[in-house]
């Protein structure tokens, strides 16, 4: 893994433990699934999946936070 790659983690990982609190109080989350050039891959996990806050949680929150902290990443995928 090349250092690029290994700050891109690092960074995602960082923006999802700041919201950390706010998922679990809803019984969900998200984990990091894989970065594969200029995307990042998320699943997300408990409540979160299914839930229709999800998408503002995460489209005007952690979306948000990763383009601003990592400008390169160009697309931020969801699985479930």
């Amino acid at each position: 893994m090349n250092k690029k790659t290994e700050k891109i983690i690092a960074t995602v990982e960082d923006v999802l433990k700041q919201f950390e609190p706010l998922f679990q109080s809803h019984g969900g989350g998200a984990e990091l699934v894989a970065v594969e050039e200029d995307e990042v891959i998320l699943r997300l996990v408990g409540n979160c999946v299914g839930c229709d806050a999800a998408g503002l949680h995460f489209g005007a929150g952690v979306d948000q936070m990763i383009r601003e902290r990592l400008p390169q990443i160009k697309k931020i995928s969801y699985s479930y």
